[in-house]
């Protein structure tokens, strides 16, 4: 007898389990039952699907599977991050991180294994991009943390951002199929306001989102707006440069008519002085902006030191004289490597560096 190739039933849609239930004999309703509990209830396997007959949740056994993440370790910050490392159907490993405040609690979450960019100052860009995640993958990172908030603060998931281990424009269908899950009322109904995709701004892609009509938050890792220095820090500036990113964001603007947040890390040396806050006030003003100014992460003993106190209130009082909303973002998660920039399996980053 021939074995069946079981299928990741979460790659299938409503309308695909009702064809399915309907080839089995089976009546359609029971396709909106198990969509439910698969997406709006997040279970883990088929036995606890309890409005449905154990015949039947043994014929979906025998024809699926759950390629369900599992939380493989987590890490408590003394400031309260949580970072998860997050094992996956075929053993890899990405990692998504809790960040709680006063007012919200964030996930932060990855869209690829390793990353494919080459930015300098970053962790993850250490490892290889070895897949990209899936959309259940994604969604898996924010239920894990939705719990958690739950569980270690007793206060619901507020906000989800893209910033996590590799590119969203470069996974972009499941990252958007992963969105459309989070916040549609068979998922998790989280309202789109409260997501934002960071990117280090691929302007056709940046278009195609303006085209397709997303809802969610924009926002750039922008950290030079000179292309010399952007192309030292971020080599994919040579492919893409500041002006197509610019024309790509104008763009973005006469569609969605949403303002763009570009993130800023400012380091010694490199970008602390008047002419880089100069140019990035000027790119600011290219559509409507803030800027957030994140305090950098140290990943080695290298070339990159976070800038001076003088040095950030010198940017902030040059664009806030332009009109422009800047603020100083304090990292959290520092003492558990969870950080902007820091994520990145050490075991691997470890075994890279020896290479």
């Amino acid at each position: 007898m021939e074995e069946i190739q079981k299928r990741d039933i979460r790659k299938l849609s409503q309308a695909d389990l009702e064809e399915f239930f309907l080839e089995q004999g089976e009546k359609k309703f029971r396709a909106k039952q198990v969509y439910e509990w698969l997406w709006n209830k997040s279970l883990k396997n088929f036995d606890e699907m309890t409005n449905i007959s154990l015949s039947t949740r043994e014929m979906l056994k025998k024809y699926f599977i759950i390629n369900h993440i599992q939380v493989d370790l987590m890490q408590h910050s003394q400031d309260g991050t949580i970072k998860n490392a997050v094992k996956l159907f075929d053993d890899k490993i990405v990692e998504s991180v809790l960040i709680p405040t006063s007012k919200r609690i964030t996930a932060c979450v990855s869209s690829q294994v390793g990353c494919s960019l080459d930015c300098n100052f970053c962790a993850t860009a250490r490892l290889k991009r070895m897949r990209n995640l899936n959309a259940d993958e994604i969604y898996d990172q924010v239920v894990a943390i939705k719990d958690e908030a739950e569980t270690y603060f007793k206060r619901p998931l507020t906000n989800i951002v893209f910033m996590g281990m590799g590119e969203p424009l470069l996974n972009y269908s499941n990252v958007i199929d992963a969105i459309d899950k989070i916040t549609s009322s068979d998922g998790l109904g989280m309202a789109p306001r409260r997501i934002t995709l960071s990117t280090v701004g691929i302007p056709k892609m940046i278009k195609k989102m303006a085209d397709d009509g997303v809802k969610f938050n924009l926002a750039i890792s922008l950290h030079s707006a000179i292309n010399e220095t952007r192309s030292r820090l971020m080599p994919i500036n040579d492919k893409s440069p500041l002006e197509e990113l610019g024309e790509s964001l104008r763009y973005w603007y006469e569609k969605t008519k949403r303002k763009v947040t570009y993130e800023y890390v400012i380091w010694d040396g490199i970008n602390d002085d008047e002419q880089h806050a100069r140019a990035l006030a000027k790119f600011c003003k290219i559509i409507p902006s803030k800027v957030n100014i994140i305090q950098y992460n140290p990943i080695d003993e290298g070339e990159f030191r976070q800038a001076s106190k003088a040095a950030v209130e010198m940017y902030v009082r040059i664009l806030e004289s332009q009109g422009i909303i800047a603020k100083v973002r304090k990292s959290r998660g520092q003492d558990i490597d969870a950080a902007c920039g820091q994520l990145a399996n050490k075991n691997e980053v470890a075994e890279l560096v020896k290479i």
